[in-house]
């Protein structure tokens, strides 16, 4: 083509697809009909719970916890999970549509099946609850807790800020226990893992990441036959996801019922990966069959394995996040049946059920209004890259959910595209002036920059790192103060 459609660069074309990621929810985004829809929810949740619960000696305060959580998780929705599906849709491996029943899908299943694992740390591994003097102060500052993090997060999804909720509620955890007793409501080692695992954490997916660009690179992209080197270890890779992820679900799911022998749990891993192994490699075949004498790209190669790793984050998600939701939750709950002469009340699997519905809905409904900020303000990502970001973010955060610590899939995710965007920049300025310019046909094969990127000393816009940092420095600090004022306002009324 010529004219203006030549004149376009690279960059402009990648941006029109994170554009057309997000138009598909713009009305939703930008309309009262959302608004409308997710007070329907939180609505509806208070009712039926106010029902279930109407004969409970504490059924207005168990009612306002499972809203609050419903409110959590709708902003859990609108503030993460879009950074979950938006390297899938803006390379366009999957519509809008298709995106958000695979994350509704997984995301429902991750916190349903390993949920309660992170949700044990968050609801009684923060705080001592024996420094408390009575139940009620404990539920009071797990309520704040719960209204700050909400807050707080929904601030900063208005404002474009991609914080962490689990941050979020961490910090409002610990600001509504200093509020109520002083430093001696901080469980000090836990307290203290989980801070190393918020710095460990976008560094480890920076590091997976850029590992894996550079196996892809070494592995295909540097190859004569781009395509053929495609097929014979794209296959291999979904064979490895494939693998790890049953692996995965042997190993954290079945304790509960006694555990899987090792011979099971190999037998298992060795079908799941041959069974993966085959698919990737028909579903290959038949894309080069039908592009003829056409070779594909390597992006249209890695639409499938980049989908799958999408699918497979937003369950690593809903495993770990949903805790941000269904841990104060779960802990106000534990306190009342703990009380002398309290009823058991068997609402564990549903207070997850309404965490995990309305992380769904607040993807539907108020859509991915962060996906500039991870998919093109930092670097560029094509379905290569982007396959690459996914995939380590959910091995890391997955890692995470086997040990019970709650982390930031949204920090992971953003240190996953510094580290593929860091990696680009190492490539290009060691390769300045020492190799031959490419084709364009070349680079939309590859998936690599065109000619100018190729010149351009920084890939990576490190102006965006501080807006982001500081983004994460403030959000434990900010949710906690909010916390202590909402924990005061919260003894106010109750008197």
């Amino acid at each position: 083509m010529t004219g203006s459609t030549s004149g376009r660069s690279a960059l402009d074309k990648d941006l029109d697809k994170i554009t057309y990621a997000e138009e598909a929810t713009v009305f939703f985004a930008r309309s009262r009909i959302a608004i409308a829809c997710g007070a329907a929810f939180l609505l509806a949740v208070f009712l039926i719970s106010a029902v279930v619960l109407q004969s409970h000696p504490q059924w207005l305060l168990l009612t306002a916890a499972l809203a609050l959580g419903g409110y959590m998780a709708l902003n859990i929705g609108a503030n993460d999970v879009a950074n979950n599906m938006g390297p899938a849709v803006g390379a366009r491996a999957l519509t809008m549509g298709a995106a958000l029943l695979i994350a509704a899908v997984f995301e429902g299943a991750g916190a349903l099946l390993v949920g309660d694992r992170v949700v044990d740390t968050i609801s009684t591994g923060l705080l001592n609850s024996d420094a408390f003097q009575n139940a009620g102060d404990f539920t009071l500052a797990m309520l704040a807790a719960l209204v700050a993090a909400a807050v707080w997060v929904n601030i900063a999804t208005l404002i474009g800020a991609p914080v962490s909720t689990t941050h979020a509620v961490g910090g409002g955890v610990l600001g509504a226990g200093i509020g109520a007793v002083g430093l001696g409501a901080l469980s000090g080692p836990t307290l203290l893992l989980v801070a190393m695992s918020w710095l460990v954490t976008p560094l480890a997916g920076a590091l997976v990441a850029a590992a894996m660009l550079a196996v892809i690179h070494r592995g295909i992209v540097q190859r004569e036959d781009r395509v053929a080197a495609a097929r014979t270890w794209v296959p291999v890779i979904f064979a490895a996801m494939a693998g790890t992820f049953t692996l995965y679900m042997l190993v954290v799911v079945p304790p509960r019922s006694g555990g899987v022998s090792a011979a099971v749990m190999g037998a298992a891993v060795a079908i799941a990966g041959l069974g993966a192994y085959l698919l990737a490699r028909s579903v290959l075949d038949r894309l080069t069959v039908a592009k003829g004498d056409e070779l594909p790209t390597l992006r249209q190669l890695f639409r499938v394995p980049l989908a799958a790793a999408a699918a497979l984050l937003s369950f690593a998600h809903g495993a770990n996040d949903v805790a941000n939701a269904v841990g104060p939750v779960a802990a106000i709950f534990a306190v009342v049946e703990s009380t002398p002469g309290a009823e058991h009340l068997e609402f564990g699997m549903s207070v997850l059920a309404i965490a995990a519905l309305g992380i769904c809905l607040g993807v539907l409904l108020f859509g991915p209004r962060l996906v500039r900020m991870v998919g093109e303000r930092i670097t560029r990502l094509n379905a290569v890259r982007g396959f690459c970001v996914v995939l380590a973010t959910a091995a890391v955060v997955l890692m995470a959910s086997a040990f019970g610590l709650p982390v930031s899939s949204t920090h992971i995710a953003v240190g996953a595209v510094f580290g593929v965007g860091f990696y680009r920049e190492w490539v290009s300025n060691k390769g300045r002036g020492s190799r031959a310019r490419p084709s364009d046909q070349q680079m939309d094969a590859d998936g690599m920059d065109r000619a100018p990127d190729l010149h351009r000393r920084h890939l990576v816009r490190r102006a965006h790192l501080l807006t982001i940092v500081m983004a994460w420095v403030v959000t434990v600090p900010a949710s906690a103060v909010i916390a202590m004022v909402a924990r005061y306002c919260l003894q106010v009324i109750v008197g």
